[in-house]
């Protein structure tokens, strides 16, 4: 693992690389360590963290703080999976009160957010935990004005909260300097990376202090592969707590349901994955017809999805299954019977669109996530009726299983404008000088697109299309602005650096023949590419029948 904060240029900042590549925090860093630190008693810290707890009221630790004060104190960095209201803020607002030095009015420690008011609601519990330390704290989140931030970041504060793209901005103006940065905490990881902010979060990693490390703690209701690459980007040798009740080690499965009435399911599902923003989910049916048709939905609200029957030919069952461990396609939809055998290690959801008729199925459904040391999340959709066999098949299985609030259209339109913004300031901040001077030739056209209404029309439509675009794995690649490393570095083979000096030693030897042949195989090499790209798709039910034998599968 390279030292934090050293610059190093990524292939890709769609998101962190998957588990499944090599890495220290594969499988085992998800067990507890053999030598977990004891929890801490509130008694036993140090009377400025006793003084900070009395301010908030609080008798004792809850557990969260009583087990990751330890670590944090030791500087050690962490990952945590607790979930929201479980005091986790007081976990690591608490030893920033004995770590950083109100004495120096420069910027010790960093939050990382996903949202503005999360920024907001930390800052104030830091700024009553602090009470007359001396310490002081600023809230830095985008969709507000500079001016207070600027005179907070130039007053001097030594803990600054907010949302990586606001941050970045700060950053690359000059206005915020973590040249002194000791602490970086990364709070509720899997929304961050939901809202689309992993690009901000590598380039403003770039920009930290190299030369030192900086202490990282992450905190996180989940663990899918998404967030085990976060931490293996930015985390050292980190110990793992898990706060899940009656489990202590990291809870692989996070189930839920939500009830819902069988005409509104398809609309339920949509905004469910709107909300969840899964990299990748399996959608489980009872029958086959309901995976027809709600492949068929899907793929006509813009999300890159297909079904997977017993009907389909093994060939494009197979080419199906490819798809998805490729990345290239983000939903599936299956009964059971069809995904037998499908294995997709990086996948974060499993959403049961109806109860399995038997118990064990749900099990085998649910277990497609939380597999190659990551966690996962499954989401089943009831009836009223249906609700009473959920309940019977979760204490049998002993799963904990809340019921969730079904997410309203307003709730749904506020989470998608959010990430939608983070998505559009995160490729803004990737723009060269030149692509940022022809952008500019739009601005007075967008002002007058958002002062009428069939102008704004034609705004959303556009924002649409890019919300769109951007989920798709190919075109997400594309908007990413970083320089990609060449197929063959990633493979071993020889460096740019290495082909431009062959191609300059050809040059001066006269190796023009040998140029064009070059050029002549690499059009026919991309014109071969660009015809497999091209070529229609045959439809998945007009492949040749598979040779093995069939089992029944409900209509």
């Amino acid at each position: 693992m390279s030292q934090f904060g050293r610059k190093k240029k990524s292939s890709r900042l769609s998101g962190p690389k998957p588990i499944e590549e090599e890495s220290p925090l594969k499988k085992d860093a998800l067990k507890p360590t053999k030598d977990e630190l004891p929890p801490a008693e509130l008694k036993s810290l140090p009377a400025e963290i006793q003084a900070a707890a009395k301010r908030a009221k609080w008798s004792k630790l809850m557990d969260v703080q009583a087990r990751s004060l330890p670590y944090i104190l030791k500087k050690q960095d962490l990952m945590v999976q607790s979930k929201t209201g479980s005091g986790k803020t007081g976990a690591f607002i608490l030893p920033l009160i004995k770590r950083l030095d109100p004495n120096k009015a420069e910027c010790q420690a960093l939050i990382l957010v996903p949202t503005r008011e999360l920024a907001q609601q930390v800052h104030l519990e830091a700024k009553m935990l602090f009470g007359d330390s001396g310490l002081q704290s600023m809230p830095i989140y985008g969709g507000v004005g500079y001016g207070a931030q600027l005179k907070g970041l130039e007053k001097g504060v030594q803990l600054v909260v907010g949302t990586p793209g606001r941050i970045l901005d700060h950053m690359q103006r000059g206005t915020l300097k973590l040249d002194k940065l000791r602490i970086l905490v990364l709070d509720e990881a899997d929304r961050m990376l939901s809202m689309g902010f992993y690009p901000d979060m590598e380039r403003i990693k770039g920009e930290l202090p190299g030369g030192k490390h900086i202490n990282t703690y992450l905190f996180s209701a989940t663990f899918p592969p998404r967030v085990m690459g976060l931490a293996d980007s930015f985390l050292n040798k980190p110990e793992t707590l898990s706060l899940s009740k009656d489990n202590v080690h990291v809870t692989e499965i996070n189930h839920r349901y939500a009830v819902v009435r069988g005409l509104d399911k398809d609309r339920v599902l949509l905004r469910l994955i709107e909300v969840e923003n899964p990299d990748q989910a399996l959608i489980f049916c009872n029958t086959k017809a309901q995976v027809e048709y709600l492949a068929e939905t899907l793929k006509n609200f813009g999300h890159k999805a297909e079904g997977i029957t017993s009907d389909l030919s093994q060939a494009n069952r197979e080419r199906l299954i490819h798809q998805m461990k490729a990345g290239q396609l983000r939903l599936l939809v299956a009964t059971d019977v069809a995904s037998r055998g499908i294995d997709i290690p990086a996948l974060s959801h499993v959403f049961l669109y109806e109860v399995p008729e038997d118990h064990e199925d749900y099990i085998h459904r649910a277990g497609r996530t939380g597999r190659a040391g990551a966690t996962g999340t499954a989401i089943t959709l009831t009836g009223i009726i249906e609700q009473l066999t959920l309940k019977r098949l979760a204490r049998r299985y002993k799963i904990e299983m809340p019921k969730i609030d079904i997410p309203t259209e307003s709730e749904v339109e506020n989470i998608v404008s959010e990430r939608l913004e983070v998505m559009l300031e995160a490729r803004l901040h990737g723009l060269d000088p030149l692509t940022k001077e022809r952008v500019v030739r739009f601005t007075d056209l967008a002002r007058r697109y958002g002062e009428t209404e069939d102008g704004q029309k034609l705004l959303a439509m556009v924002l649409d299309s890019f919300y769109i675009d951007a989920q798709s794995p190919e075109l997400a690649e594309a908007l990413d602005p970083t320089p990609k490393k060449p197929e063959s570095t990633q493979r071993g083979g020889r460096s740019d650096s290495t082909r431009q000096r062959r191609t300059s030693s050809s040059h001066r030897s006269g190796g023009g023949d040998r140029k064009k042949q070059d050029r002549s195989g690499s059009k026919s090499g991309n014109k071969k590419d660009s015809d497999q790209r091209h070529r229609p798709r045959r439809s998945e039910g007009t492949g040749a029948k598979s040779g093995k034998p069939k089992v029944s599968e409900k209509k």
